[in-house]
C-alpha cells in the first residue's frame, strides 16, 4: 500500500468533510415534497415491471441499555424493557401496511435488523417480529438469502444465538470498536475479548454463513500500537468480514459525542497511519480490501461479488444484491424503491401518531432525475470497484462520457497529479493511495456537494 500518511501536505489538503455515499443524492437532499403518496406511487410502479425486483427489508430497532459515547445512530437509551412494547406494535402495523402494497410474489432476498441494539428484544419479541415479516412478505425458506442482524455480545446468552439461527438469520454483525481498555473507558463501552469470542464461537456452532466484526478507528485514546493489538486479536478470531469505520466526530449534531474530549482524538496523520497499518495487517492475513471501510475473506460473498463486478453500496454499506428494492421499517428507516428514496419519521411520538392514523410514516424523500441516475452509477462504480469504464456508462445512459463530464475530468487532473488516480481516453482508475481518499474523489461527480456540508464527517 502506498502510504499517504507520510505526506503531511497531502493529508492537510484532503482532510475535508464529505459524504460516505451510501446513497446518491445523499440524505441531506431529501425534501418534504416527497411523501407517503409519492412512496406508494413508486411501489405501485415497481410492482408493474416485467421482472419486478426482489426485496431487501431493513428493520430499525433503536433501543439500547447503555449509551456508547461515539454513537451517531438514532437510538433510545433505557434499561426499562417495557418501553419497547408500544414501538413494536407500531412497527407491526407499518409492516402490515407496506406488505399490502407490494406484490406477494416478490421474494425477500435480504433482511437486516439494525439499531440501536436489535438483541435488546427478548426471545418472544424477536419471534413475533419475524412472524409478522413472514406473514406479510415472501421470505425465503431455503437459507439462500442474506438475513443479518447486529448483535451486542455483552450479556448475550448463547441460546439467543440458537434462536436467531432458527428464525432464519444466517449472518451476524458484532460490534467491537476496539479491544483496548483505555479506549473502551473513553467511549463508555466495556467489552472483553473473551465474551466477544464466546458469542462468535456460538454463532459458528450454529452454522451461520458469515460473522462480521465492526471496528472504529479515530476513537479517543487510540494509538497506532493499541489499535494494532486490536487488529491482531481480530485476526486471531478470524471473522469472515471486518468493517473498520472512520470515526465521525460531529458533537454539534450528536450530544453523546460531547462526552468525548477533542484533545483525546488522534490527529488526521495518526488516523491514516492507523488505517494503513490495519490494511497491511489484514491483507497479510489473507483479507481482501473491498473498499473504503470493508474487508472480507477471498471466499466471502462480498469479495466474490467485487471480483465479478456485482458489488453494490446501499444504506447498510456494501452489498452483494444490487437489484433489490429496499424497504425501511421503524423510525428513521430509509427505503430505496427504483429511482426514489424515502425516510421514515425520526421520533417515537411522530411515528406513533402517524401509524395510529393508519398512514405511512414518511418524513421526506427524493425522486432522482436522469442526471442523478447517471451520477449515482458513476459514484457507485468508484466506491465499489475503484474504476470507471466510460463505455459502460455510455451504453447504459446513451451519453458521451468525456462530453458529459468534461468539467469533472478537468478537476480530476489535480487528483491525477497527486497520484490518486489515472485518467485515459476511456477509463478512470483509482490508485492504492487514492482508495484511501475515494470519498474525496467521488465528491467531484456530486452535483450537490457543498450543501449542508457540516453534516458530513471528515474523510480522513
Amino acid at each position: 500500500m502506498d502510504l499517504l500518511s507520510l505526506d503531511k501536505k497531502l493529508v492537510k489538503k484532503y482532510d475535508l468533510n464529505g459524504p460516505r455515499y451510501t446513497s446518491y443524492p445523499t440524505a441531506n437532499m431529501f425534501t418534504k415534497d416527497f411523501g407517503a403518496d409519492e412512496l406508494c406511487a413508486a411501489i405501485t410502479a415497481s410492482n408493474q415491471f416485467c421482472l419486478p425486483k426482489p426485496l431487501s427489508l431493513y428493520v430499525h430497532l433503536p433501543f439500547c441499555n447503555t449509551v456508547c459515547f461515539y454513537c451517531a445512530c438514532n437510538k433510545i437509551i433505557t434499561a426499562n424493557k417495557k418501553h419497547i412494547t408500544p414501538y413494536l406494535k407500531d412497527l407491526y402495523k407499518e409492516i402490515i401496511m407496506k406488505g399490502k402494497i407490494f406484490d406477494k410474489d416478490r421474494k425477500v432476498e435480504q433482511i437486516h435488523f439494525g439499531g440501536g441494539t436489535p438483541t435488546y428484544l427478548n426471545k418472544l419479541q424477536l419471534t413475533q417480529l419475524m412472524d409478522v415479516l413472514n406473514n406479510n412478505f415472501n421470505l425465503l425458506d431455503d437459507d439462500s438469502g442474506d438475513y443479518s442482524i447486529e448483535i451486542d455480545p455483552r450479556k448475550l446468552k448463547s441460546e439467543t444465538i440458537t434462536l436467531l439461527r432458527n428464525l432464519g438469520f444466517n449472518r451476524v454483525s458484532i460490534g467491537v470498536q476496539d479491544f483496548d481498555s483505555e479506549v473502551q473507558a473513553a467511549i463508555n463501552r466495556i467489552q472483553t475479548y473473551d465474551e466477544t469470542l464466546s458469542i462468535i464461537n456460538e454463532a459458528r456452532k450454529r452454522n451461520f454463513k458469515s460473522v462480521n466484526i465492526d471496528l472504529i478507528y479515530g476513537l479517543p485514546k487510540q494509538t497506532i500500537k493499541s489499535f494494532t493489538e486490536t487488529i491482531r486479536k481480530v485476526i486471531n478470531i478470524n471473522p469472515d468480514r471486518i468493517a473498520i469505520y472512520n470515526f465521525a466526530y460531529l458533537p454539534n449534531l450528536f450530544k453523546t459525542q460531547r462526552q468525548i474530549k477533542k484533545e483525546d482524538l488522534p490527529t488526521p496523520e495518526i488516523k491514516l497511519k492507523i488505517f494503513n497499518e490495519t490494511i497491511r495487517l489484514l491483507t497479510s492475513a489473507g483479507y481482501i480490501y473491498i473498499g473504503m471501510d470493508h474487508f472480507a475473506k477471498k471466499n466471502d460473498a462480498l469479495a466474490i461479488a467485487q471480483d465479478q463486478g456485482k458489488l453494490h453500496r446501499n444504506f447498510q454499506g456494501y452489498s452483494t444484491n444490487s437489484d433489490c428494492d429496499v424497504i425501511g421499517f421503524g423510525i428513521t428507516g430509509i427505503s430505496k424503491i427504483n429511482n426514489t428514496y424515502s425516510q421514515n419519521l425520526k421520533s417515537l411520538e411522530e411515528y406513533h401518531a402517524i401509524i395510529s392514523d393508519k398512514q405511512t410514516p414518511v418524513l421526506h424523500g427524493y425522486q432522482l432525475t436522469f442526471d442523478d441516475e447517471i451520477r449515482r452509477e458513476v459514484i457507485s462504480q468508484l466506491m465499489c470497484h475503484f474504476k470507471i469504464e466510460f463505455d459502460d456508462i455510455e451504453y447504459m445512459y446513451e451519453i458521451n462520457f468525456n462530453d458529459y463530464f468534461s468539467n469533472e475530468l478537468n478537476i480530476l487532473t489535480s487528483y491525477e497529479n497527486d497520484r490518486l488516480l489515472t485518467i485515459n481516453y476511456n477509463s478512470i482508475k483509482i490508485s492504492p493511495k487514492g482508495r484511501l481518499l475515494i470519498r474525496n474523489i467521488c465528491t467531484v461527480f456530486d452535483a450537490y456537494f457543498g450543501k449542508n456540508i457540516i453534516s458530513y464527517s471528515k474523510t480522513i
